[in-house]
């Protein structure tokens, strides 16, 4: 077959919607008279390999929907009316300065929250117009204790002064050849399913290959999935109480001495005072918690405690434990006492590929970028730094449930507007999704920026700006690895990316503002890396860090690498992983790892129990949809046409439902419906549901909001029951619920 010669082929990389995910692959655009017309995986990207999912092939879908918004609109009737009229850009840009300088100049800068969501690259266009503005107040509004990521990351940074990922050879160009990598010869997976999707920073199928290559599974998770069926072990938790298990493999990894005696002589601060912690986790109690057996908890801490190299690859549960910050930080000790520590096929320290901040992961990255004094000043009205030192100290991050009750209540002082880039609040994201529509509704101004009607953009908003998926936009990426850029191949309607809206703004709203144009800011961004974008473009798109750079392994800590001023050490008070830690002592928190019951549980709440005797758990990830994106999307659709719930045998046969029925779940929040599917990957004790669901189908006007009330499964999660640090504690995992036909 002869080669169409007019087809234009432009690698790139994603992050961005349309994928829908945490991106870093490299795909290939097929781009013939100026419209895309398919997309492959590009083999030339080594962190991928040529692999793409369901989602980044029906691109071609998503650019093209017909429901897509391809043009700036103003509401004209009643918000909930669902009456918008197509306005130019600059009358679109006009409104926004207008209102947010008027909200600015009558109630200060901090009256406007800058709420984003998950998935495409928002974070350092959203945090860049929100400082440029004036306001400390961006976060990702509806998510209970920021329950994602974040309270892993703080665990982390905390604990070791850094983040640290699974090392399945992503940092080399040469991948599984590189001849400084080893393959783990125990991977413990916990709390995901990473083959169906892409999650922070990571390529699920990287665990594939490392099986493949002769990695042991341990899995810990509460549902049998296609990971757990393959391990040696599999400890079938009850939800909400990783952090038992963690304190019970360390429990045993210490008292049968099996821990890296040396590694933990010289590089470890308050392994004494952990030993002490542990003994309060015996294994009897540690199984009468979670549910599994002692022999199982026991063999799986002496298989990942005599197998070095070993690492951890966990998922989003730990975030949604009622003490996330403090559960992350019991099994950061695992990786730790164990010397799995930024040595090959361990869990390596993971800074920005050659040393680019896409935007601020931490604090530390933040004053970087803007300075110590606009930090301090942010931090003096940022919702939630007085009640929480962690929120104040570890990231630029407003708390979101105390954002949204301040929205609600006007105290300590009121919220006036609200801007809301690539985030479905109602639809995705909100634990008690109904009073976050209440308080919302109170708002004077609200501007979304997304590419999608959904409910969020029906019930609030006042203007919407059409975003531009990766295939339409200039940005680029550098979590962990590679450093990648995405360049623009096609122009859709009138879509711009998001950074071009919020130069924009940001040029608006601050006379000072650094940058004019998004190249500019990129180049800026690159300088570190020694690229620009356009010559980023010419190597492919992406780039690798080269070997010595210190954003690539191994044991940097002996190397002087991690610490400022070239000392030997981790980036932390004391120069080494701190069990006991100085930093939660410093912010009146228990500086050791401790367990604490879910809200609801059996045990903490029996007679909740009694009335809802089925723990929910939701949110896992589909290879089909992002969070609620993609509903609208023909291939994807066809393949998960309903939001089902799975069912134990069971449990059906126990509340007489079948196969295939729609059912309501409901607790005192209210009731949601779902389509059984009866399946053995769930306890008999527990259902599991996907979130995110809303119909584009339905009517998107009021009071159907896309059958928003009738699927949204937050609408029966309950909050603001955030962990004590102020991170973590979303209940999205540990809900109490019971079953009830739908009677017609």
């Amino acid at each position: 077959m002869e080669y169409d010669k007019k087809v234009e082929i432009f690698p790139t990389t994603t992050w961005s919607a349309g994928a829908g995910c945490h991106g870093g692959c490299g795909q290939n655009l097929y781009v013939k008279d100026g419209k895309l017309i398919k997309v492959e995986g590009d083999e030339n990207a080594s962190w991928n390999q040529g692999r793409a999912c369901p989602r980044v092939l029906a691109l071609k879908q998503y650019v093209y929907h017909p429901d897509r918004i391809t043009t700036p609109l103003k509401r004209i009737g009643n918000r909930g009316e669902g009456k918008f009229e197509p306005i130019s850009w600059n009358e679109a840009f006009d409104i926004c300065e207008s209102k947010l300088k008027d909200i600015r100049d009558k109630y200060g800068a901090e009256s406007v929250i800058f709420a984003q969501g998950t998935g495409r690259d928002v974070g350092g266009p959203i945090s860049y117009l929100a400082y440029n503005y004036g306001s400390p107040n961006w976060c990702q509004l509806g998510l209970s204790g920021q329950s994602c990521y974040t309270p892993r990351l703080g665990a982390m940074k905390t604990t070791m002064g850094d983040f640290a990922v699974l090392d399945a050879s992503q940092f080399s160009a040469q991948r599984y050849d590189d001849p400084e990598w080893e393959v783990p010869k125990v991977i413990i997976v916990w709390g995901q399913n990473p083959p169906p999707t892409c999650p922070d920073g990571f390529f699920g199928h990287w665990v594939v290959d490392c099986m493949k290559r002769g990695s042991k599974i341990i899995s810990i998770d509460p549902r049998n999935t296609w990971t757990s069926t393959r391990a040696e072990y599999h400890l079938q938790i009850r939800p909400g109480t990783d952090g038992a298990m963690a304190l019970g493999m360390l429990n045993v990894i210490i008292n049968e001495e099996l821990y890296d005696k040396e590694f933990v002589e010289k590089w470890v601060y308050g392994f004494d005072k952990l030993k002490q912690r542990v003994q309060q986790y015996p294994l009897e109690k540690v199984s009468e918690i979670t549910w599994v057996p002692e022999k199982l908890i026991r063999g799986a801490a002496r298989l990942y405690a005599t197998n070095s190299p070993a690492a951890i690859q966990w998922g989003v549960a730990i975030d949604m434990n009622p003490q996330a910050t403090s559960v992350a930080q019991a099994i950061t000790h695992l990786w730790t006492i164990t010397g799995n520590i930024d040595i090959p096929g361990g869990n390596v320290i993971a800074r920005p590929s050659h040393g680019v901040t896409t935007y601020p992961y931490s604090t530390e990255e933040l004053v970087g970028l803007y300075g110590q004094e606009l930090v301090d000043k942010l931090n003096k009205l940022r919702i939630g730094c007085d009640t929480y030192p962690m929120v104040k100290g570890f990231r630029g991050w407003a708390q979101p449930d105390m954002a949204i009750e301040q929205i609600d209540t006007g105290h300590p002082y009121p919220i006036k507007g609200a801007w809301i880039q690539t985030a479905n609040i109602l639809g995705g994201q909100a634990a008690r999704a109904r009073f976050h529509y209440d308080a919302l509704k109170k708002l004077d101004f609200v501007a979304v920026v997304d590419l999608f009607h959904n409910p969020t953009t029906m019930a609030l908003a006042d203007i919407v700006l059409p975003a531009a998926t990766f295939a339409e936009k200039d940005s680029f990426r550098s979590w962990w690895v590679p450093l990648g850029v995405m360049h623009k191949t096609i122009q859709v309607g009138e879509c711009k990316s998001d950074w071009e809206i919020n130069i924009e703004m940001a040029n608006r709203l601050n006379p000072n503002c650094k940058y004019k144009t998004v190249k500019e800011l990129i180049n800026d961004r690159l300088s570190v890396a020694g690229f620009t974008f356009d010559e980023l473009v010419k190597k492919g798109s992406q780039a690798m860090p080269p070997k010595g750079d210190p954003s690539r392994p191994y044991r940097r800590h002996e190397k002087g690498l991690l610490r400022p001023g070239g000392k030997p050490g981790f980036n932390t008070e004391t120069g080494r992983v701190e069990l006991y830690c100085k930093a939660y002592e410093s912010w009146g928190l228990d500086t050791l790892p401790y367990f604490d019951e879910p809200p609801q549980s059996p045990v903490r709440t029996p007679e909740l129990y009694k009335k809802y005797p089925l723990i929910m758990i939701t949110g896992a990830r589909s290879s089909l949809y992002f969070h609620s994106e993609h509903r609208m999307i023909p291939w994807l659709r066809e393949k998960d046409p309903d939001p089902y719930v799975e069912i134990h045998p069971n449990t059906a046969k126990e509340f007489d439902v079948y196969d295939g029925e729609w059912i309501y779940l409901e607790n005192d929040l209210g009731q949601v419906k779902r389509r059984v599917r009866i399946s053995l990957r769930v306890h008999p004790k527990m259902i599991h549901t996907l979130h995110g669901w809303w119909m584009p189908e339905m009517t998107g006007k009021e009071p159907d909001l896309f059958g928003v009330w009738d699927y949204q499964i937050n609408k029966i999660v309950p909050g603001p029951q955030h962990a004590t640090s102020g991170f973590g504690g979303g209940q999205y995992k540990t809900t109490l619920v019971t079953l009830r036909k739908i009677i017609r």
